[in-house]
């Protein structure tokens, strides 16, 4: 494989910068070593509109003083031995945090599962942009296409290296290859838009180009000519794309940095019934080709799968080392990291599906909405209160009507978690993935 980074290099160079902030005074140190490389093809009306290649080294050394501490950061990472006196400068003159520090060492990472993060198969730019033609192609032989919102492909390879005073040094490498298309269908005021994409880390996980394409123009097609319906109460279902926003929403209120700051609407859930019976929401940094998938978290920690949210019940937190210590639990390994300092943050988030298919979901529904789009960010994680636009179909006699836009949605999470159905129709599709989700009593801003 071209480009690939020597992690048995970067390992040695974070292993000597820690030693030099130790024998500069610093108590403890941690550096990360970022290395990536980035191909991606644009093309618009079967013409290349844009090449875009990126290559990216950074490097981000935490010194610790006692209870003080200090990063500092560097995309040139050969440099990076002169920050060394400076860190452990500004560490000495920081404010003392008391929840500050490494990792427990008997928390770290012993041994490294292979997750087959990696395809060998690197592709060239003359390849990316036969394969984003062709999903232009086929979107725009789509009966009822107007015109090309553009298709890309692309393809990346990334590694990461930490090493610690603390005895760890662990590294790990993940490719991802995509693909997507915009089409646009209708004419002047009445045109309408929708995408569709697809990725994995491995080429053979990504959808076909031609169906890539035909999503993307079949969805915009019967997109056009929407209606807005009267404002109501109604029972809305989120189709998987959507209904992903509500799992990144808990994701976000159950993050540790924000239950210590109380700055979130589940900050006393904890061991509590905060979604309806029978819901599971599962964290896994080990899945096989897994988009968030990792064999360590950002301090070294060995990440294990876990449920958030078990029957219904919220079982846990997202924490790091540092929340861990602030709200007097234990790190669970989703420390993320990249330059700076770790925080809390989910890896394979899934909503595990329900019992019964959609088809039987939306003939339980009756009448309601399906929401394909939401606009906004319209959740406020603090209160739960919840506010977006939204784009979709009518449901009428338990099936899909005709398109629905110019709504806006309204309701508060808690109450939406406590009512939620799911259908059986998951599939993974990315790093937070969830099926098909109904939630009855939202209120509907319309005409």
């Amino acid at each position: 494989m071209t480009d690939t980074p020597d992690l048995d290099r970067l390992k040695s160079v974070a292993a000597d910068l820690v030693a030099q902030a130790r024998r500069a005074g610093a108590d403890a140190a941690d550096v990360v070593v970022v290395r990536g490389t980035a191909l991606a093809i644009e093309v618009r009306d079967g013409r290349v509109e844009k090449t875009e290649r990126s290559e990216s080294d950074d490097l981000s050394l935490r010194v610790f003083v006692g209870r003080r501490f200090a990063t500092v950061s560097t995309n040139a990472p050969s440099e990076a031995a002169a920050l060394v006196e400076r860190a452990v400068a500004m560490a000495r003159h920081a404010p003392e945090d008391p929840y500050a520090g490494l990792a427990d060492p008997d928390a770290l990472a012993r041994e490294f599962p292979d997750l087959d993060l990696v395809d060998p198969k690197a592709p060239s730019a003359a390849q990316l942009t036969e394969t984003a033609l062709a999903t232009e192609a086929a979107m725009r032989e789509v009966a009822g296409v107007s015109r090309s919102g553009g298709a890309s492909a692309s393809w990346s390879l990334g590694g990461l290296v930490l090493a610690t005073s603390g005895g760890f040094t662990g590294a790990y490498l993940g490719s991802r290859h995509g693909r997507s298309a915009m089409a646009v269908a209708g004419e002047g005021t009445a045109m309408e838009r929708d995408y569709w994409s697809s990725s994995a880390a491995h080429l053979e996980d990504v959808e076909a180009a031609d169906y890539v394409g035909r999503r993307a123009g079949e969805r915009a097609v019967r997109r056009v000519s929407p209606r807005r319906v009267e404002t109501q109460t109604a029972t809305i279902v989120y189709e998987p794309r959507a209904a992903t926003s509500l799992v990144r929403a808990l994701a976000g209120a159950a993050n540790g940095a924000a239950i210590a700051r109380g700055t979130s609407f589940l900050k006393d859930k904890r061991g509590e019934r905060v979604f309806a019976p029978g819901i599971r929401i599962t964290d896994d940094p080990t899945r096989r080709r897994g988009l968030g998938s990792r064999p360590f978290d950002g301090e070294g920690v060995a990440g294990r799968p876990f449920a958030l949210v078990e029957d219904g019940i919220l079982t846990d937190w997202l924490l790091d080392g540092a929340t861990a210590r602030e709200l007097g639990l234990t790190s669970n390994g989703r420390a993320a990291r990249g330059g700076g300092s770790p925080s809390p943050s989910s890896t394979n988030l899934t909503l595990e599906p329900g019992k019964i298919g959609p088809a039987e979901l939306l003939a339980q529904v009756g009448t309601g909405l399906y929401v394909t789009d939401l606009i906004g960010h319209g959740a406020n994680l603090v209160t739960g209160d919840y506010s977006l636009g939204a784009a979709g179909y009518w449901i009428e006699n338990g099936e899909l009507g005709g398109p629905v836009s110019e709504i806006t949605i309204a309701g508060n999470l808690g109450d939406m978690f406590s009512r939620m159905v799911v259908a059986n129709d998951l599939e993974f599709r990315g790093a937070t993935n969830a099926p098909t989700i109904a939630i009855e009593g939202l209120t509907i801003a319309g005409r």
